[in-house]
């Protein structure tokens, strides 16, 4: 146990631990609703085109690599690029996004290129339970006079809601994973102590 105890009594592996678990919790809030959203919303387009086209324009970040990901959001993101150019031109002043310790900053950027790349790939499950609901019972529900809205929440939403829970709980299980790829390739100097994990720690 020694080796063990040695890491314990460090202070960077808690560092790591409470930012693991706070990272878990915040994609766990943030980001387990959203390919629900995206089922409903791409299950409500009627053109099957328009549909295919959506899903492979939303399914196709999650095939490109966090080092690519995280390559176009520096470029984007550094004190001279697009968004800080954006920031400029309207009398702003740039920030420095990459290089902070803000825990928000840090954060909101984790969660939103962690959507970028993977909300469309966990929508193809809710759109896959979806495609099992019984189609009748829209017609029925459109025939009394429900309008989408309670079409989707009467209807669909039932349908796919074990699925959800279902998946709730194996995210739930998996709270200790803080997502070694995206992290390793965004963590440096200034943010480390808010964005490293227990993977890149180890």
């Amino acid at each position: 146990l020694k080796y063990f105890q040695m890491m314990w009594r460090k202070p960077d592996f808690w560092t790591a631990m409470r930012n693991t678990v706070t990272i878990s919790f915040v994609r766990l809030v943030f980001e387990f609703p959203v390919p629900i959203f995206l089922a409903l919303l791409l299950n409500e387009v009627r053109r099957d085109r328009s549909k295919r086209l959506y899903q492979t324009v939303l399914t196709f970040p999650n095939f490109l690599s966090w080092v690519l990901v995280v390559g176009l959001l520096r470029d984007l993101l550094q004190v001279n690029g697009l968004v800080n150019g954006l920031i400029k031109s309207v009398g702003g002043t740039p920030f420095n996004f990459l290089a902070n310790d803000s825990v928000f900053a840090n954060y909101a950027m984790l969660v939103l290129s962690n959507l970028f790349k993977s909300a469309g790939w966990g929508s193809i499950i809710y759109l896959a339970a979806i495609s099992s609901i019984d189609p009748t019972l829209y017609e029925a529900a459109a025939v009394d006079g429900a309008n989408r809205w309670q079409r989707i929440w009467h209807i669909t939403w039932p349908g796919i809601k074990s699925t959800a829970v279902v998946l709730l709980i194996l995210q739930v299980g998996n709270i200790l994973n803080g997502g070694f790829d995206q992290i390793f390739n965004l963590v440096n100097g200034v943010n480390r102590n808010v964005i490293q994990t227990i993977d890149v720690y180890i």
